[in-house]
């Protein structure tokens, strides 16, 4: 079964389950010089369906061309030994001619999300907004001081967004540094259900996979990717409501919505300081 420090091990989802699979690697291979050419590319990308948090591997298509085994196979003996081994942590499926999907629990989904949200809460949004770190960006600050390329204000504009919605949902009491975010419902599934909220979690995965995984020798744009997420909050914001009904008769869902923005905030403030070099603005 899955555990917490499995999650809080591994910032991004990329990580946690190529270490799965890189046991799995070394279990099945039969030379230190085999495993070592195949590591090299570890085949593991992000599926492209933003409605669920999956990966796909080819890592059975490459050993059989190592191994002189059908892919199929390899792919079985494979997804037999990682079901035994990562019960709670994900649900696999083989597709031909060999592919491995493994998708994300969503306990597991959850215990990433939440803490994505621990290094800002109790910080200086829950605490009415006084202060960012370094003192940059508190409120009544002269923001005019700082230069904003024009193609980072809708980066900018989701950031200081998302801190608004949590100082007014710090002031209504919906979400506060001592309380848990209710992720799941009684049936241990996300609450989320709408398309765009469903969207920006899946962004808000790849955003941290390009963060913590991206090979070195690759260069990210990274307005590109700071823009996407973005969008993929304001069509969130559009769409899924937090106040008014939703908060009357769903505070479960209104709360986790919050957490949901709390983890958008973070990754966003990490993007604009350390990415684009700027500051992350908490109000315009």
């Amino acid at each position: 079964m899955h555990k917490k420090l499995q999650v809080s091990k591994y910032a991004a989802i990329k990580c946690l389950l190529s270490s799965y699979l890189g046991l799995e690697l070394s279990i099945y291979t039969n030379s230190i010089q085999r495993e070592c050419s195949i590591n090299q590319n570890f085949p593991l990308s992000k599926g492209r369906d933003n409605n669920q948090v999956f990966y796909i591997t080819g890592l059975a298509l490459q050993l059989a061309k190592y191994e002189k085994i059908p892919a199929m196979e390899i792919a079985s003996a494979i997804a037999s030994h990682l079901s035994a081994n990562s019960v709670g942590v994900f649900s696999i499926q083989i597709v031909p001619p060999g592919w491995i999907h493994l998708k994300l629990a969503h306990p597991v989904l959850t215990e990433w999300l939440q803490s994505l949200t621990e290094s800002r809460r109790g910080g200086y949004i829950l605490q009415g907004g006084q202060g960012g770190q370094g003192g940059q960006g508190g409120q009544g600050e002269n923001f005019s001081q700082y230069p904003m390329p024009n193609a980072l204000f809708p980066v900018q504009y989701a950031h200081a967004r998302c801190c608004s919605l949590l100082r007014l949902g710090e002031r209504e009491r919906l979400i506060t540094s001592e309380d848990a975010i209710p992720w799941l419902n009684n049936q241990q599934e996300l609450r989320f259900y709408h398309p765009t909220e469903l969207c920006l979690i899946s962004e808000l995965v790849k955003v941290v996979d390009e963060l913590e995984c991206s090979d070195s020798s690759v260069l990210v744009k990274w307005e590109k990717v700071a823009l996407a997420l973005s969008q993929a909050f304001e069509n969130f914001w559009r769409d899924c409501r937090i106040w008014g009904e939703i908060k009357a008769n769903s505070p479960e869902l209104a709360q986790a919505r919050l957490g949901l923005v709390l983890a958008t905030q973070s990754v966003l403030r990490r993007l604009l300081e350390e990415k684009l070099n700027t500051f992350a603005l908490w109000e315009l």
